[in-house]
């Protein structure tokens, strides 16, 4: 299991949303993406993350970013939770936790299955600026650091 860290491509995701496939990191070029892994959502800190992100969506999208979080749950309970919450960013659902594990160094819990909770943050062209990994329920990105982030690389540009 090799982490992902800073200047290093993400690696290529086939999703399923409710949309259909998302194929990461290209569903995100040309923008800055926030990836955010997701134990389930059965998982209360996981839930207010996600609803943390859809609140900060008018900045993170004035900053250029999108949004897309992805978990081991079912389709139905994907959409409950999107709907419940109010989620617009896709949520991927039905994940391989183990072949995402693979190429991303999440971790993952064995039993039950999930992902922990991991965070990207990746640049126009795909490559990891940040990399937060946590081994368990508490540890991850918070939307006003994302933004705080992409503002510092864009003022860093000029």
């Amino acid at each position: 299991m090799t982490q992902l860290k800073p200047g290093d491509a993400f690696p290529a995701l086939t999703l399923t949303t409710a949309d259909g496939e998302l194929a990461l990191p290209e569903a995100l070029a040309g923008d800055f993406g926030v990836v955010l892994f997701n134990r389930g959502a059965w998982c209360p800190y996981c839930a207010a993350q996600l609803r943390s992100f859809q609140r900060a969506e008018p900045k993170l999208t004035e900053a250029g970013a999108k949004v897309v979080a992805l978990w081991v749950d079912d389709a139905a309970t994907t959409k409950e939770f999107t709907a419940k919450n109010k989620i617009q960013f896709p949520i991927a659902y039905g994940v391989d936790a183990a072949a995402v594990a693979a190429v991303t160094g999440a971790f993952v819990n064995p039993e039950p299955v999930f992902l922990q909770s991991t965070g990207f943050v990746l640049d126009p062209g795909g490559k990891v600026l940040v990399s937060v990994y946590s081994s368990g329920a508490i540890g991850r990105l918070v939307p006003d650091d994302v933004v705080g982030m992409i503002q510092w690389v864009r003022s860093q540009q000029h």
